[in-house]
């Protein structure tokens, strides 16, 4: 755990105590300085075991300088806080974890990874490579691992943190040596005013880098291509355009399943793509590209570097395969919680058996239209089963299920009804999870439980 020096003896504010804020609260604790946490929920606040609770609406705001704000929490849009407004009334400036962590450990090196998709697995897949090749790195931020938890680094050490649009919105010192950004598509707007407000939150994760430091930016869609092409034009940092649909000057791309690197303007073939299971669809080739051209620039060799692709295991939740059960694949996608992110899941498979649903976001399902006729039924759960039975007519035979265990055997029998070869029972929600799971993570678990428990000839090299 990270001790958060730079508040021993001081009074901070805690707001939000799920994983990331107990961490907070917590390294802060240690640090000696004087927690005041708090939580709207009653259950949350009883979980807080050892952590000193002050209720916020209720205290002596002039006593402290400092609020630690859970990213979960609305900073600006649809409104503030209550909370926030109290902190801006009293000159309170509001953080998050990361911003603890960059002021903690000031002299490691830090490259943050955003993007609306694909960036839990290029931040999981660098990690990797740093890591096995033989850096001193730790992995968190948004994926997993809360930010204070993380181990201490020095000089010689990395972090290599996801960020959420939430986070960077509350993260001021950390310049990254590294910025990654993916890709950008609507997603999360009531909590940024719109789209502009979305991709203004995702350029912060450039702020303030100078040459040697690199931003590598997907070009894939005209947003973020947008964002590659002012920062070429400022000069400030190396640019780094990446590609997984084909050949972008100057940068890293995939062309047909082969990872080409042109840093150099030299267009060399580095990896065939195709091939590696962990890393299935162009999605995941701009992935690669990406944490290739990042690895790289943090002077990884690129020998390293492609052997440390093709080691990657690939991460849980994001296209895994959970069984193969009497020839049918199921997958657990449960980390697609947008139609864009589903959307490169189903691009993926053929003959598909597709669970989806939960709560929509904002937006329609414009983005798997190109998909859907991969699609062989869909079966709908949750709040949003009957908006997207709708939507869906005349393009996918949908069935309304409820919840993910009758998803589940409907699709089954459905499968066996059909008898076609190359069968996919694929997980991939296209919604938020938080009608009937607390989390993405909790939904994939329940998923991944109910396929153990089928019964069947399991495939074991397949799985």
């Amino acid at each position: 755990m990270i001790e958060v020096f730079p508040f021993a003896g001081l009074p901070v504010a805690v707001f939000g105590l799920g994983n990331s804020g107990l961490a907070a609260a917590r390294g802060l604790m240690q640090a000696k300085a004087e927690v005041w946490a708090w939580d709207d929920n009653g259950d949350a606040r009883a979980g807080a075991e050892g952590i000193p609770l002050v209720d916020l609406y209720d205290c002596d705001w002039k006593e402290l300088t400092t609020l630690v704000l859970s990213p979960g929490i609305p900073l600006h849009y649809p409104k503030p806080h209550p909370i926030v407004e109290m902190a801006r009334a009293h000159n309170c400036e509001i953080i998050g974890d990361v911003e603890l962590l960059g002021r903690s450990m000031r002299d490691a090196a830090y490259v943050g990874i955003t993007g609306t998709n694909g960036k839990s697995t290029t931040t999981a897949l660098l990690g990797h490579i740093m890591q096995v090749s033989g850096r001193e790195a730790e992995i968190g931020g948004n994926l997993g691992t809360p930010a204070i938890e993380l181990e201490p680094l020095g000089a010689e050490g990395v972090y290599v943190l996801e960020m959420s649009s939430y986070q960077l919105d509350l993260t001021f010192s950390i310049t990254f040596d590294v910025a990654i950004l993916l890709n950008i598509s609507p997603d999360h707007l009531d909590r940024h005013g719109g789209f502009d407000g979305y991709i203004k939150s995702k350029k912060t994760i450039f702020n303030r880098q100078t040459k040697p430091r690199a931003a590598v930016v997907g070009v894939d869609d005209e947003p973020s291509r947008k964002i590659c092409e002012e920062l070429k034009s400022a000069g400030d940092q190396v640019v780094i355009p990446i590609s997984g649909l084909g050949p972008v000057s100057g940068g890293v791309y995939a062309e047909g399943g082969m990872l080409i690197d042109d840093m150099e303007n030299t267009a060399i073939p580095v990896l065939d793509l195709k091939n590696l299971a962990a890393l299935p669809g162009v999605h995941n080739w701009q992935n690669a590209a990406a944490a290739f051209a990042a690895a790289k620039a943090a002077k990884v060799a690129p020998h390293a570097a492609m052997a440390c692709i093709q080691s990657f295991p690939g991460l849980v939740h994001r296209q895994e395969l959970v069984e193969v059960i009497e020839g049918v694949a199921f997958v657990n996608d449960s980390k697609a919680t947008n139609p864009e992110a589903a959307a490169r899941a189903l691009a993926c498979y053929d003959n598909i058996y597709w669970i989806a649903g939960g709560r929509a976001k904002q937006g329609g399902l414009e983005a798997l239209q190109p998909c859907l006729g991969r699609v062989r039924r869909a079966f709908l759960i949750g709040e949003a089963a009957e908006a997207m039975a709708k939507a869906l007519d005349g393009r996918v035979d949908a069935t309304l299920c409820g919840d993910l265990a009758t998803a589940l055997e409907k699709a089954r029998t459905q499968v066996a009804d059909d008898a076609v070869d190359g069968a996919v029972v694929l997980l991939s929600p296209a919604c938020a999870s938080f009608d009937q799971f607390d989390n993405f993570e909790v939904r994939g678990e329940a998923f991944r439980r109910l396929v153990e428990a089928l019964p069947g000839r399991r495939d074991e090299d397949a799985a």
